[in-house]
């Protein structure tokens, strides 16, 4: 059954099926939605959960948010929506960017067990050379706006930004673009310590994304944290290796 809630200007689409006891919130990656994410679906459907599905706003039949917002915003939005739908101690699982909301909801939010695949919140490393383009940017930017006018520099910076930026971000309309470079500089480490529920990490060993290092970083500082790590798979584990993925997800949605 498909669905929409009103948060912050924002029509919050979702899906909910199944009429298990139990309740599993799925969170999609960026540039991706609820549909990415519908084998896991099935799986959890099987196994007799009632399944609550997001589209984030800016993805999906969601619409954009009003302003760029931060994981804050987008976690505290999944928290509405949650308590409007009557959803109270999931199973929450996250998807790389989904990772991101599932950390800081489970750090902050009673939840039966938390899930997260390839998931993003460990800060990246970044080396002398990535700094010096970052405040060379930053110079030029202010130039540009002074010899142009903030609005037509703008224009130019974007342009400037989609050449240069990941696929994600060419991808991405000028308002999600704000959204990804505020998100993508989030480290979560901080607030991991404070997961009490029982949590599994599943990675693709390939993963160049989100690294099977970060994987690593979360599973230390999660208290009683597994991770479980699938050869020759990608940023996609759950694609990659379906078979495996369902058998691995069974067993802890069961244990």
């Amino acid at each position: 059954m498909e669905k929409d809630v009103e948060i912050d200007g924002t029509s919050f689409h979702y899906t909910d099926n199944g009429e298990g006891p139990r309740t599993i919130v799925l969170m999609h990656g960026w540039g991706c939605n609820s549909t990415t994410l519908a084998s896991i679906e099935r799986v959890a459907l099987d196994e007799g959960y009632r399944v609550v599905n997001l589209d984030f706003p800016g993805f999906g039949k969601s619409t954009e948010p009003a302003e760029p917002w931060g994981i804050e915003r987008y976690t505290a939005a999944t928290e509405q929506l949650l308590r409007e739908a009557g959803v109270e101690r999931p199973v929450m699982l996250g998807h790389s960017f989904g990772g991101r909301v599932g950390i800081l909801y489970a750090s902050r939010n009673p939840v039966e067990k938390l899930i997260l695949v390839d998931a993003a919140g460990v800060k990246p490393r970044r080396s002398l050379n990535y700094y010096r383009k970052v405040y060379t940017f930053k110079a030029f930017k202010w130039i540009l706006r002074g010899l142009m006018g903030r609005a037509k520099a703008e224009e130019v910076l974007d342009k400037m930004r989609s050449s240069s930026g990941s696929g994600d971000y060419a991808a991405a309309s000028p308002r999600m673009r704000q959204v990804l470079s505020r998100v993508v500089n989030e480290d979560l480490c901080h607030v991991m310590p404070s997961i009490k529920a029982p949590t599994l990490l599943i990675w693709g060993e390939n993963d160049t994304a989100t690294p099977l290092s970060d994987a690593k970083k979360m599973g230390s500082l999660i208290p009683g944290s597994g991770l479980v790590s699938f050869p020759g798979c990608g940023h996609y584990s759950f694609l990659d290796n379906p078979a495996q993925f369902a058998a691995v997800l069974r067993s802890f949605l069961n244990s």
